[in-house]
């Protein structure tokens, strides 16, 4: 068998190893000075106020419930096709979650949909508090009609943009904030850059900003500004609301801004195999990625959608096909409601249509930088053989 070609993984260089290494040399490993450089370094590219890093997306996304005042009573609202932090994260604060079905195209919450969800909601007396838009696969979702929706329903905005730093919208960077309140990013390896593990909020709020910065150091502070007693002496500090420790290491943030620099090359590299996919799986029966107008996808995944009833194999055993040949696939996501645990809250199958349908033909073909020409080739040479196989 082939070796296993990943659908994702990190790309390395000798400058990130030697970035890393100079901070094990050095006399901070944790909340040095590497952290805030590498959180400016990420709001200059982005566009955005504020950048205040953690050791995870999924921590970044409780933060930024946290300092929008999520709990129990509130409902948040998110996308049905995504990975569960994005929904866990509102249930970390108490409040209530709900799914909003996806758009075919995009695999992004549907404008539409959502429309007429909250239409349903405020009549019931039910609208939810923050609405969570997942920028699946790396392409944005439309902020601008999103955005439009909050102003006249009255919910704030979390981008959930952890597949998406390095694209834009509207000629905007992701990340800028431009219609919402907080975006969240993340820097697990497979994602655009890496820092090993690790997340970030971004923010043009100083209120939000300084909010969520309390709540990622247990919620203490030196800030004689904000404190409510008079300082002891030097050593003082206070305690003045119930944070958490979802501190990004100076190990990881020196990772981090070594890998921003290379970040355009590593999306271009990315929109180069994707084109490549694109030309060479377009006439198979599957559906290959759409790519919204006024949208430049980072290309976090490139997903294709079997036309099932044009095939003559099962969207598992194609699946089970590919990884034989030593192509790493994978399915992103399951529907969230279908897991036990939110089963187990109310939600059953049939919820989000779209979105159980973009399941049950969805695959995630390997794309990264590390990807070879000949990788590449061959990936594209076992899926078409797979698609035009006929059954004896």
């Amino acid at each position: 068998m082939k070796k296993q070609i990943p659908y994702g993984t990190q790309s390395i260089s000798s400058e990130d190893i030697k970035a890393v290494s100079e901070v094990l040399k050095s006399d901070f490993l944790t909340q040095g000075p590497q952290v805030e450089i590498f959180e400016n370094k990420v709001k200059e590219y982005c566009g955005a106020n504020f950048a205040i890093s953690s050791n995870s997306a999924t921590s970044s996304l409780h933060l930024a419930c946290l300092a929008l005042g999520v709990r129990k009573g509130d409902i948040v609202w998110t996308s049905a096709n995504t990975y569960v932090a994005s929904s866990n994260c509102a249930l970390y604060c108490g409040a209530d979650v709900d799914f909003v079905d996806i758009d075919p195209d995009t695999f992004n919450i549907c404008p539409i949909k959502l429309e007429e969800k909250l239409i349903i909601a405020k009549k019931n007396k039910k609208l939810p508090k923050i609405v969570i838009p997942v920028h699946m696969c790396g392409q944005s979702c439309d902020m601008k009609k999103i955005n439009g929706l909050s102003k006249i329903y009255g919910f704030k905005l979390i981008e959930d943009a952890s597949h998406a730093i390095g694209g834009s919208f509207r000629n905007k960077k992701v990340g800028s904030c431009e219609y919402s309140d907080i975006s969240v990013l993340s820097f697990h390896p497979v994602k655009i850059i890496t820092t090993g593990e690790g997340g970030m909020c971004l923010t043009n709020s100083k209120e939000l900003a300084r909010k969520i910065e309390l709540l990622r150091t247990h919620g203490v502070t030196r800030n004689k500004d904000i404190m409510e007693f008079n300082s002891d002496g030097p050593w003082y500090y206070e305690q003045i609301e119930l944070g958490l420790n979802y501190r990004m290491t100076d190990i990881h943030a020196a990772l981090g801004a070594s890998q921003i620099e290379r970040i355009d090359s590593f999306v271009e590299k990315r929109h180069r195999i994707a084109s490549n996919y694109n030309e060479n799986l377009i006439d198979l029966p599957l559906k290959i990625p759409f790519q919204m107008e006024k949208t430049y996808t980072s290309y976090h995944l490139y997903v294709i959608r079997l036309v099932l009833e044009d095939l003559d194999i099962s969207h598992l055993d194609f699946f089970k096909n590919l990884r034989e040949k030593g192509i790493g696939v994978n399915l992103h996501y399951i529907p969230v409601y279908l897991h036990p645990f939110y089963r187990k809250l109310g939600f059953n199958k049939g919820y989000c249509q779209a979105a159980e349908d973009y399941y049950s033909n969805a695959i995630s073909i390997p794309i990264h930088p590390k990807l070879s020409e000949d990788d590449q080739r061959y990936i594209i040479k076992i899926i078409r053989e797979t698609a035009l196989k006929k059954s004896k």
